[in-house]
């Protein structure tokens, strides 16, 4: 983006200047606070004619701490897992109402089918989005054929964080739309490839 285009969005721009001055990991602590506040998602898949189709979704908690990557435990006989296969690019959001913070995260999709692994995201409740087919196969646990992972590695993570109260955001927006100046009730941080990578130790 230009510099001109870049002043033309003076509200964004502000935002993302605010957001540039902390560091790496002071990003991905305010973008785990959204995750950790926000228990469901949604979770974004293309088609192969090209639609784009998204549905809720709950995310597994971490396994461990500096864990950016999003698992889901999902129904492997459901169209998202076509989708995915035919294009791995997926992404992820959150929104949290109560602050007006969200996330947004684009990475590329991976699906698991591994044992160890759906036992570490398995929980008893998740059982109850299977069911028991009754057929001595399909029991809805742990072990049930349908059960896999979808695991969204980050390319990207864009996130708002609010650092104003709802009364300092109406103050600030009602002297922005007398004075002319910009409202800047929050931050538009970016967490990079590298960042995420630098994170999690993969560099």
């Amino acid at each position: 983006m230009s510099h001109a285009e870049t002043n033309l969005d003076s509200y964004t721009a502000k935002a993302e200047e605010l957001g540039n001055k902390l560091t790496p990991q002071e990003k991905i602590t305010g973008f785990k606070e959204i995750i950790d506040s926000v228990q469901t998602a949604m979770l974004t898949t293309r088609s192969a004619d090209g639609q784009l189709h998204s549905r809720a979704m709950n995310p597994s908690k971490r396994t461990t701490d500096t864990q950016l990557n999003l698992v889901f435990v999902a129904n492997n006989a459901s169209h998202k897992f076509e989708e995915i296969q035919n294009d791995s690019h997926v992404n992820v959001s959150f929104y949290d109402p109560s602050t007006s913070n969200w996330a947004s995260i684009s990475g590329k999709a991976r699906l698991l089918r591994d044992k160890d692994e759906i036992k570490k995201h398995w929980t008893a409740p998740t059982a109850a989005w299977f069911g028991d087919l009754k057929d001595g196969v399909h029991k809805g646990d742990e072990n049930d054929p349908r059960i896999s992972l979808i695991e969204v590695i980050p390319d990207e993570i864009r996130y708002w964080y609010v650092t104003r109260g709802k009364i300092g955001r109406a103050m600030e927006v009602g002297v922005g739309a007398v004075t002319g100046k910009v409202a800047s009730p929050g931050e538009l941080r970016t967490i990079t490839k590298q960042e995420i990578q630098l994170a999690q130790g993969l560099n």
